[in-house]
């Protein structure tokens, strides 16, 4: 039996077409199984598409959303879930209202501002968790897959797995240039990703009060299919998380800045990161930004031969 569905292709963290982190969106998945629902991934091949399926009323959540990147599914995706929201907000017309999805991290409020090209989809992410800081041998060869070393590190910060719903490594550097100018060799990457049980290498740095940006990054996720994300929630989240932690924000018990990140690609956005503290230390993480619909694709689902999914663009 063969199925036939559209795929929407979303620039998130960006108004631009072709710059941002884009997402596939397939805006109602009802009936569509796991192996489906991967072997679409697959096929549109970025770094993640969300699979949006309406849920009961009574359920306490308007919908759930799945997650896949091209080789796997994971728990959240920060672009993945702006670029789902927007595109369903502007096919259905909703402005100024919150949405609860229930994801693989489980219930996830998103708040839907404003309306039409001036949207910004916020959403609220998953417990802050710190891990200890890394020792300093796997820190050394966390460096070494990136093509870094210790004098790099920006002085007083540790490199330290933070979460957010998705964990991620924070590496604070000195400079943006040096980041910009980064090869990681991704197969000590995915190796370190193996030993440590966490896939994603979030590398930044710091900018002076001049920039709009408080910080420049770039994230690394070779282990599960990703050598690099353009704009990343997951990663950008848990870094304002860390800069709170460590002092690098101001003691407000509500702060916002600016991150960007996807310049080294060719696909620069910006992401507001808003962290909330109480009782000094932060415990709640807000992403938000903008979106744009960058194009469509028709997929046809059939089975080979051998009972296995088969995903076509038609």
């Amino acid at each position: 039996m063969k199925k036939q569905l559209k795929v929407l292709l979303v620039d998130a963290f960006t108004s631009t077409p072709d710059k941002g982190n884009r997402a596939g969106v397939v805006l109602d998945a009802t009936g569509l199984n796991e192996a489906e629902m991967q072997a679409i991934a697959a096929l549109v091949n970025v770094s993640e598409t969300a699979f949006m399926i309406p849920t009961p009323e009574a359920s306490g959540h308007e919908l759930q959303v799945r997650y896949f990147t091209p080789s796997i599914e994971v728990p959240t995706c920060g672009h993945a879930t702006v670029g789902a929201h927007y595109a369903r907000s502007i096919h259905l017309g909703l402005a100024d209202t919150t949405v609860t999805a229930l994801i693989g991290a489980g219930p996830l409020p998103v708040d839907i501002v404003g309306s039409g090209d001036q949207m910004k989809i916020v959403m609220t992410q998953g417990a802050v968790v710190f891990s200890e800081p890394y020792e300093e041998a796997m820190t050394s060869r966390i460096l070494s897959a990136l093509g870094l070393t210790l004098n790099d590190l920006e002085p007083g910060l540790p490199v330290q797995e933070v979460s957010t719903g998705h964990s991620k490594v924070m590496v604070p550097i000195r400079s943006v240039q040096k980041l910009d100018a980064l090869t990681p060799d991704m197969k000590a990457l995915a190796e370190c990703s193996r030993l440590m049980n966490c896939n994603g290498f979030f590398v930044f740095a710091i900018n002076g009060a001049e920039s709009r940006y408080l910080t420049c990054g770039r994230m690394f996720a070779p282990a599960i299919g990703i050598d690099e994300d353009p704009v990343t929630g997951n990663g950008n989240g848990p870094c304002g998380a860390y800069l709170s932690k460590y002092g690098r924000l101001p003691d407000q018990a509500v702060f916002s800045y600016f991150g960007q990140q996807g310049v080294a690609m060719g696909k620069e956005g910006e992401i507001e990161v808003t962290v909330h503290r109480k009782d000094g230390l932060p415990h709640k993480v807000q992403v938000g930004g903008v979106a744009v619909e960058a194009g469509t694709m028709d997929v046809e689902l059939s089975l080979d031969d051998d009972g296995c999914v088969l995903a076509n663009e038609v």
